[in-house]
Protein backbone atom coordinates (compact mmCIF):
# COMPACT_ATOMS: atom_id res chain seq x y z
CA UNK A 1 0.00 0.00 0.00
CA UNK A 2 1.24 3.47 -0.88
CA UNK A 3 1.67 5.67 2.20
CA UNK A 4 1.91 9.42 2.78
CA UNK A 5 5.49 9.80 3.93
CA UNK A 6 6.04 13.56 4.19
CA UNK A 7 4.01 16.76 4.56
CA UNK A 8 5.38 20.28 4.31
CA UNK A 9 3.48 23.40 5.32
CA UNK A 10 5.14 26.66 4.33
CA UNK A 11 3.79 29.87 5.85
CA UNK A 12 4.75 32.82 3.65
CA UNK A 13 3.97 36.51 3.12
CA UNK A 14 3.78 38.93 0.20
CA UNK A 15 2.82 42.57 -0.30
CA UNK A 16 -0.17 44.00 -2.15
CA UNK A 17 -0.24 47.63 -3.27
CA UNK A 18 -3.03 50.21 -2.90
CA UNK A 19 -5.04 48.12 -0.45
CA UNK A 20 -5.63 48.21 3.30
CA UNK A 21 -7.53 45.99 5.73
CA UNK A 22 -10.35 47.25 7.93
CA UNK A 23 -8.65 45.82 11.04
CA UNK A 24 -5.30 44.24 11.81
CA UNK A 25 -6.42 40.61 11.70
CA UNK A 26 -9.02 40.73 8.94
CA UNK A 27 -8.55 38.58 5.85
CA UNK A 28 -11.41 39.68 3.60
CA UNK A 29 -12.57 43.14 4.75
CA UNK A 30 -10.19 44.90 2.38
CA UNK A 31 -10.58 48.19 0.53
CA UNK A 32 -8.67 50.60 -1.72
CA UNK A 33 -6.19 53.02 -0.16
CA UNK A 34 -3.91 54.88 -2.53
CA UNK A 35 -0.22 54.34 -1.83
CA UNK A 36 -0.82 51.77 0.91
CA UNK A 37 1.05 48.47 1.13
CA UNK A 38 -0.71 45.56 2.81
CA UNK A 39 1.11 42.40 3.82
CA UNK A 40 -0.81 39.19 3.18
CA UNK A 41 -0.01 35.82 4.77
CA UNK A 42 -0.91 32.50 3.13
CA UNK A 43 0.45 28.99 3.32
CA UNK A 44 1.44 26.22 0.95
CA UNK A 45 0.97 22.47 1.41
CA UNK A 46 3.11 19.70 -0.11
CA UNK A 47 2.14 16.07 0.41
CA UNK A 48 4.54 13.33 -0.70
CA UNK A 49 3.98 9.58 -0.82
CA UNK A 50 6.53 6.78 -0.61
CA UNK A 51 6.04 5.94 -4.29
CA UNK A 52 7.43 9.38 -5.25
CA UNK A 53 4.08 11.01 -6.02
CA UNK A 54 3.50 14.57 -4.82
CA UNK A 55 0.49 16.85 -4.34
CA UNK A 56 0.67 20.62 -3.93
CA UNK A 57 -1.65 23.46 -3.01
CA UNK A 58 -1.27 27.13 -2.11
CA UNK A 59 -4.14 28.63 -0.14
CA UNK A 60 -6.30 31.49 -1.40
CA UNK A 61 -8.97 33.22 0.73
CA UNK A 62 -9.01 30.30 3.14
CA UNK A 63 -5.37 30.61 4.19
CA UNK A 64 -6.18 32.21 7.55
CA UNK A 65 -4.19 31.85 10.75
CA UNK A 66 -6.82 29.59 12.41
CA UNK A 67 -6.89 27.39 9.29
CA UNK A 68 -3.09 27.13 9.34
CA UNK A 69 -3.17 25.99 12.97
CA UNK A 70 -5.72 23.29 12.11
CA UNK A 71 -3.72 22.08 9.08
CA UNK A 72 -0.66 21.74 11.30
CA UNK A 73 -2.72 19.90 13.91
CA UNK A 74 -3.93 17.39 11.32
CA UNK A 75 -0.63 16.75 9.51
CA UNK A 76 0.64 13.97 11.79
CA UNK A 77 -2.76 12.27 11.59
CA UNK A 78 -2.56 12.17 7.79
CA UNK A 79 0.96 10.68 7.68
CA UNK A 80 1.07 6.97 6.94
CA UNK A 81 -2.33 6.93 5.23
CA UNK A 82 -2.99 5.77 1.68
CA UNK A 83 -3.37 9.06 -0.26
CA UNK A 84 -6.01 7.49 -2.51
CA UNK A 85 -8.29 6.92 0.50
CA UNK A 86 -9.48 10.52 0.55
CA UNK A 87 -12.98 9.63 1.75
CA UNK A 88 -11.58 7.78 4.77
CA UNK A 89 -9.14 10.61 5.58
CA UNK A 90 -11.93 13.17 5.21
CA UNK A 91 -14.14 11.24 7.63
CA UNK A 92 -11.43 10.96 10.29
CA UNK A 93 -10.35 14.60 10.01
CA UNK A 94 -13.96 15.77 10.24
CA UNK A 95 -14.14 14.04 13.62
CA UNK A 96 -10.80 15.45 14.76
CA UNK A 97 -11.98 18.99 13.97
CA UNK A 98 -15.33 18.73 15.76
CA UNK A 99 -14.33 21.49 18.21
CA UNK A 100 -13.21 23.80 15.38
CA UNK A 101 -14.57 25.42 12.21
CA UNK A 102 -13.10 22.64 9.98
CA UNK A 103 -11.27 25.04 7.63
CA UNK A 104 -7.83 23.52 8.21
CA UNK A 105 -8.59 20.29 6.37
CA UNK A 106 -9.48 21.89 3.02
CA UNK A 107 -5.90 22.65 1.87
CA UNK A 108 -4.75 19.13 2.79
CA UNK A 109 -7.63 17.52 0.91
CA UNK A 110 -6.98 19.67 -2.17
CA UNK A 111 -3.31 18.63 -2.16
CA UNK A 112 -4.39 14.98 -1.93
CA UNK A 113 -6.60 15.43 -5.00
CA UNK A 114 -3.68 17.09 -6.81
CA UNK A 115 -1.47 14.11 -5.92
CA UNK A 116 -4.00 11.58 -7.21
CA UNK A 117 -4.58 13.52 -10.44
CA UNK A 118 -0.84 13.56 -11.11
CA UNK A 119 -0.55 9.83 -10.35
CA UNK A 120 -3.32 9.08 -12.86
CA UNK A 121 -2.29 11.79 -15.34
CA UNK A 122 -5.78 13.28 -15.22
CA UNK A 123 -7.22 16.62 -14.16
CA UNK A 124 -9.24 16.77 -10.96
CA UNK A 125 -12.26 17.79 -13.00
CA UNK A 126 -11.99 14.53 -14.99
CA UNK A 127 -11.69 12.53 -11.78
CA UNK A 128 -14.84 14.21 -10.46
CA UNK A 129 -16.75 13.84 -13.72
CA UNK A 130 -16.49 16.78 -16.09
CA UNK A 131 -19.43 18.98 -17.00
CA UNK A 132 -17.84 22.07 -18.63
CA UNK A 133 -14.40 23.40 -19.44
CA UNK A 134 -15.14 27.15 -19.29
CA UNK A 135 -16.89 28.99 -16.48
CA UNK A 136 -19.00 32.13 -16.73
CA UNK A 137 -17.52 34.69 -14.33
CA UNK A 138 -18.69 37.67 -12.34
CA UNK A 139 -16.61 40.55 -11.02
CA UNK A 140 -16.80 40.69 -7.22
CA UNK A 141 -15.77 44.09 -5.87
CA UNK A 142 -13.63 45.06 -2.94
CA UNK A 143 -15.47 46.77 -0.13
CA UNK A 144 -16.26 50.44 -0.49
CA UNK A 145 -13.79 53.04 0.71
CA UNK A 146 -13.58 56.78 1.37
CA UNK A 147 -10.26 57.25 -0.38
CA UNK A 148 -10.94 57.76 -4.08
CA UNK A 149 -11.77 54.22 -5.13
CA UNK A 150 -15.27 52.77 -4.72
CA UNK A 151 -16.19 55.75 -2.57
CA UNK A 152 -19.70 56.57 -3.83
CA UNK A 153 -22.73 54.86 -5.37
CA UNK A 154 -21.79 56.45 -8.70
CA UNK A 155 -18.32 54.88 -8.56
CA UNK A 156 -19.89 51.45 -8.15
CA UNK A 157 -21.95 52.18 -11.27
CA UNK A 158 -18.91 53.34 -13.23
CA UNK A 159 -16.93 50.25 -12.25
CA UNK A 160 -19.87 48.03 -13.22
CA UNK A 161 -19.79 49.55 -16.71
CA UNK A 162 -16.02 48.94 -16.91
CA UNK A 163 -16.50 45.29 -15.99
CA UNK A 164 -19.39 44.92 -18.42
CA UNK A 165 -17.28 46.33 -21.23
CA UNK A 166 -14.50 43.84 -20.40
CA UNK A 167 -16.96 40.98 -20.97
CA UNK A 168 -18.22 40.22 -17.48
CA UNK A 169 -21.84 39.13 -17.44
CA UNK A 170 -22.22 39.48 -13.69
CA UNK A 171 -21.13 42.04 -11.09
CA UNK A 172 -21.32 41.83 -7.29
CA UNK A 173 -21.17 44.71 -4.84
CA UNK A 174 -19.47 44.52 -1.46
CA UNK A 175 -20.49 47.73 0.27
CA UNK A 176 -18.92 49.82 3.00
CA UNK A 177 -17.71 48.45 6.32
CA UNK A 178 -20.03 50.70 8.36
CA UNK A 179 -23.13 48.96 7.03
CA UNK A 180 -25.18 52.11 6.42
CA UNK A 181 -28.40 50.90 4.82
CA UNK A 182 -28.98 54.10 2.86
CA UNK A 183 -25.54 54.05 1.25
CA UNK A 184 -25.82 50.35 0.46
CA UNK A 185 -29.22 50.77 -1.18
CA UNK A 186 -27.98 53.74 -3.18
CA UNK A 187 -25.04 51.72 -4.56
CA UNK A 188 -27.39 48.85 -5.47
CA UNK A 189 -29.66 51.17 -7.45
CA UNK A 190 -26.77 53.10 -9.04
CA UNK A 191 -25.19 49.92 -10.43
CA UNK A 192 -28.45 48.83 -12.04
CA UNK A 193 -29.01 52.28 -13.53
CA UNK A 194 -25.49 52.24 -14.97
CA UNK A 195 -25.58 48.84 -16.73
CA UNK A 196 -29.24 48.50 -17.61
CA UNK A 197 -30.89 45.10 -17.70
CA UNK A 198 -28.22 43.19 -19.64
CA UNK A 199 -26.00 42.26 -16.68
CA UNK A 200 -26.71 40.08 -13.65
CA UNK A 201 -26.11 42.03 -10.45
CA UNK A 202 -25.53 40.63 -6.97
CA UNK A 203 -25.15 42.24 -3.56
CA UNK A 204 -23.12 40.83 -0.64
CA UNK A 205 -23.84 42.44 2.71
CA UNK A 206 -20.82 40.56 4.14
CA UNK A 207 -22.68 40.54 7.49
CA UNK A 208 -22.06 44.30 7.87
CA UNK A 209 -25.66 45.50 8.01
CA UNK A 210 -26.53 45.85 11.68
CA UNK A 211 -30.13 44.67 12.05
CA UNK A 212 -32.85 42.60 10.42
CA UNK A 213 -34.59 45.89 9.59
CA UNK A 214 -31.48 47.12 7.77
CA UNK A 215 -31.34 43.88 5.79
CA UNK A 216 -35.00 44.22 4.87
CA UNK A 217 -34.49 47.81 3.69
CA UNK A 218 -31.51 46.88 1.52
CA UNK A 219 -33.31 43.77 0.27
CA UNK A 220 -36.16 45.96 -0.98
CA UNK A 221 -33.58 47.89 -3.03
CA UNK A 222 -32.37 44.57 -4.46
CA UNK A 223 -35.98 43.77 -5.35
CA UNK A 224 -36.44 47.13 -7.07
CA UNK A 225 -33.23 46.68 -9.07
CA UNK A 226 -33.94 43.02 -9.94
CA UNK A 227 -30.80 41.56 -8.35
CA UNK A 228 -29.70 37.99 -9.00
CA UNK A 229 -29.08 37.34 -5.31
CA UNK A 230 -28.76 38.99 -1.87
CA UNK A 231 -25.89 37.43 0.10
CA UNK A 232 -25.05 37.30 3.83
CA UNK A 233 -27.32 40.23 4.69
CA UNK A 234 -26.56 41.22 8.28
CA UNK A 235 -24.80 40.68 11.57
CA UNK A 236 -26.17 37.33 12.55
CA UNK A 237 -22.92 36.37 10.72
CA UNK A 238 -24.89 34.36 8.18
CA UNK A 239 -25.79 31.62 10.67
CA UNK A 240 -29.48 31.91 11.54
CA UNK A 241 -31.72 29.78 9.33
CA UNK A 242 -34.80 31.15 11.15
CA UNK A 243 -34.05 34.81 10.45
CA UNK A 244 -33.15 34.22 6.83
CA UNK A 245 -36.31 32.20 6.28
CA UNK A 246 -38.25 35.19 7.60
CA UNK A 247 -36.30 37.50 5.28
CA UNK A 248 -36.96 35.23 2.30
CA UNK A 249 -40.69 35.46 3.00
CA UNK A 250 -40.55 39.27 2.81
CA UNK A 251 -38.40 39.68 -0.30
CA UNK A 252 -38.47 38.49 -3.91
CA UNK A 253 -34.66 38.57 -4.40
CA UNK A 254 -33.18 35.10 -3.75
CA UNK A 255 -30.87 34.76 -0.75
CA UNK A 256 -27.40 33.22 -0.95
CA UNK A 257 -26.32 31.98 2.49
CA UNK A 258 -23.80 29.40 3.67
CA UNK A 259 -20.31 30.94 3.45
CA UNK A 260 -20.15 30.84 7.27
CA UNK A 261 -22.07 27.60 7.73
CA UNK A 262 -19.26 25.06 7.65
CA UNK A 263 -19.34 21.58 6.09
CA UNK A 264 -21.98 19.21 4.86
CA UNK A 265 -24.34 18.41 7.72
CA UNK A 266 -24.91 22.01 8.94
CA UNK A 267 -25.57 23.07 5.34
CA UNK A 268 -28.12 20.28 4.99
CA UNK A 269 -29.86 21.48 8.17
CA UNK A 270 -29.83 25.07 6.88
CA UNK A 271 -31.46 24.01 3.61
CA UNK A 272 -34.08 21.93 5.40
CA UNK A 273 -34.90 24.87 7.67
CA UNK A 274 -35.60 27.05 4.62
CA UNK A 275 -32.78 29.49 5.30
CA UNK A 276 -31.51 30.00 1.76
CA UNK A 277 -32.30 29.86 -1.96
CA UNK A 278 -28.77 29.38 -3.32
CA UNK A 279 -26.20 27.29 -1.41
CA UNK A 280 -22.68 28.62 -0.82
CA UNK A 281 -19.62 26.35 -0.81
CA UNK A 282 -15.85 26.77 -0.89
CA UNK A 283 -13.34 23.88 -1.16
CA UNK A 284 -10.99 25.69 1.24
CA UNK A 285 -13.72 26.50 3.77
CA UNK A 286 -15.76 23.29 3.52
CA UNK A 287 -13.25 20.46 3.99
CA UNK A 288 -11.71 20.42 0.57
CA UNK A 289 -12.79 19.24 -2.83
CA UNK A 290 -14.26 16.16 -1.13
CA UNK A 291 -16.51 18.30 1.06
CA UNK A 292 -17.39 20.78 -1.68
CA UNK A 293 -18.55 18.08 -4.08
CA UNK A 294 -20.66 16.50 -1.35
CA UNK A 295 -22.35 19.88 -0.82
CA UNK A 296 -22.88 20.42 -4.55
CA UNK A 297 -24.59 17.03 -4.83
CA UNK A 298 -26.63 17.78 -1.72
CA UNK A 299 -27.88 21.03 -3.26
CA UNK A 300 -28.64 19.26 -6.54
CA UNK A 301 -30.75 16.72 -4.68
CA UNK A 302 -32.86 19.56 -3.31
CA UNK A 303 -33.11 21.16 -6.74
CA UNK A 304 -30.98 24.14 -5.65
CA UNK A 305 -27.99 25.82 -7.24
CA UNK A 306 -24.65 25.85 -5.46
CA UNK A 307 -22.42 28.90 -5.89
CA UNK A 308 -18.66 28.53 -5.42
CA UNK A 309 -17.14 31.13 -3.11
CA UNK A 310 -14.00 33.00 -4.20
CA UNK A 311 -11.22 31.96 -6.58
CA UNK A 312 -8.54 29.39 -7.20
CA UNK A 313 -7.74 26.33 -9.32
CA UNK A 314 -9.53 23.99 -6.90
CA UNK A 315 -12.62 26.17 -7.12
CA UNK A 316 -12.56 25.99 -10.93
CA UNK A 317 -12.31 22.19 -10.89
CA UNK A 318 -15.28 21.88 -8.53
CA UNK A 319 -17.44 24.21 -10.61
CA UNK A 320 -16.32 22.51 -13.80
CA UNK A 321 -17.67 19.20 -12.47
CA UNK A 322 -21.15 20.34 -11.40
CA UNK A 323 -24.21 21.34 -13.41
CA UNK A 324 -26.07 23.36 -10.78
CA UNK A 325 -23.79 26.40 -10.54
CA UNK A 326 -24.09 29.73 -12.33
CA UNK A 327 -21.02 31.92 -11.86
CA UNK A 328 -17.32 31.81 -11.00
CA UNK A 329 -16.48 34.58 -8.53
CA UNK A 330 -13.46 36.67 -9.57
CA UNK A 331 -12.81 38.02 -6.10
CA UNK A 332 -11.95 40.64 -5.19
CA UNK A 333 -11.45 43.35 -7.80
CA UNK A 334 -11.44 47.14 -7.97
CA UNK A 335 -10.71 49.89 -10.48
CA UNK A 336 -7.25 50.79 -9.14
CA UNK A 337 -5.93 47.82 -7.18
CA UNK A 338 -5.05 44.14 -7.73
CA UNK A 339 -6.64 41.00 -6.40
CA UNK A 340 -4.95 39.87 -3.17
CA UNK A 341 -4.45 36.27 -4.35
CA UNK A 342 -0.82 35.16 -3.97
CA UNK A 343 1.42 35.66 -7.04
CA UNK A 344 2.72 32.10 -7.02
CA UNK A 345 2.05 30.61 -10.47
CA UNK A 346 4.63 29.87 -13.16
CA UNK A 347 2.11 28.55 -15.70
CA UNK A 348 0.19 31.71 -16.55
CA UNK A 349 -2.74 30.93 -14.26
CA UNK A 350 -4.37 34.10 -12.91
CA UNK A 351 -7.43 35.34 -11.08
CA UNK A 352 -6.77 39.04 -11.66
CA UNK A 353 -9.55 41.14 -13.18
CA UNK A 354 -8.30 40.48 -16.73
CA UNK A 355 -8.46 36.67 -16.37
CA UNK A 356 -11.66 36.43 -18.46
CA UNK A 357 -11.94 36.07 -22.22
CA UNK A 358 -14.12 38.34 -24.37
CA UNK A 359 -17.13 36.14 -23.54
CA UNK A 360 -16.65 36.65 -19.83
CA UNK A 361 -15.42 33.12 -19.07
CA UNK A 362 -12.38 31.51 -17.47
CA UNK A 363 -10.95 28.06 -18.26
CA UNK A 364 -10.77 25.05 -15.99
CA UNK A 365 -7.08 24.00 -15.93
CA UNK A 366 -6.70 20.85 -18.02
CA UNK A 367 -3.34 19.49 -16.86
CA UNK A 368 -2.86 16.65 -14.34
CA UNK A 369 -4.18 17.31 -10.85
CA UNK A 370 -4.90 20.97 -10.30
CA UNK A 371 -3.23 21.70 -13.62
CA UNK A 372 -1.07 24.54 -12.27
CA UNK A 373 2.60 24.92 -11.38
CA UNK A 374 3.88 26.94 -8.44
CA UNK A 375 6.85 29.24 -7.98
CA UNK A 376 8.46 27.43 -5.08
CA UNK A 377 11.48 29.73 -5.13
CA UNK A 378 9.18 32.71 -4.44
CA UNK A 379 7.27 30.85 -1.73
CA UNK A 380 10.41 29.69 0.08
CA UNK A 381 12.11 33.07 -0.28
CA UNK A 382 9.13 34.72 1.43
CA UNK A 383 8.60 31.99 4.02
CA UNK A 384 8.42 32.94 7.67
CA UNK A 385 7.88 29.40 8.95
CA UNK A 386 8.52 26.02 7.35
CA UNK A 387 7.01 22.96 9.03
CA UNK A 388 7.98 19.41 8.00
CA UNK A 389 6.19 16.25 9.12
CA UNK A 390 7.78 12.89 8.24
CA UNK A 391 6.62 9.34 8.79
CA UNK A 392 8.50 7.82 11.73
CA UNK A 393 9.88 11.21 12.91
CA UNK A 394 7.10 12.61 15.07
Amino acid sequence: MTKISRIEIIDFTYDVKNLAAATEHTHNHVAYRKGATMQMAKYAVIIEADDGSRGEYVTQWGGTRPALAQSMMLANNVLGRDPAMREDIYDDCKRLLHHFDHMGYGPLDIALWDLEGKRLNASIQRLLGGYRTRLKAYASTFHGDHAGGLDSPEKYGEFAIQCQEMGYRGYKIHGWFDGDKYGEAAAILAARKAVGDKMDLMYDGACDLKTFADALYVGKACDEANYFWFEDPYRDTGLSAFSHKKLREMLKTPLLIGEHVRSLEPKADFIMAGGTDFVRVDPEYDMGITGAIKTARLAEGFGLDVEIHAVGPAHRHVMGAVRNSNYYEVALVGPDCPNVTPPVYTCGYTDQIDCIDRNGTVPVPSGPGLGVSYDWDFIKKNARQHHVYELGKR
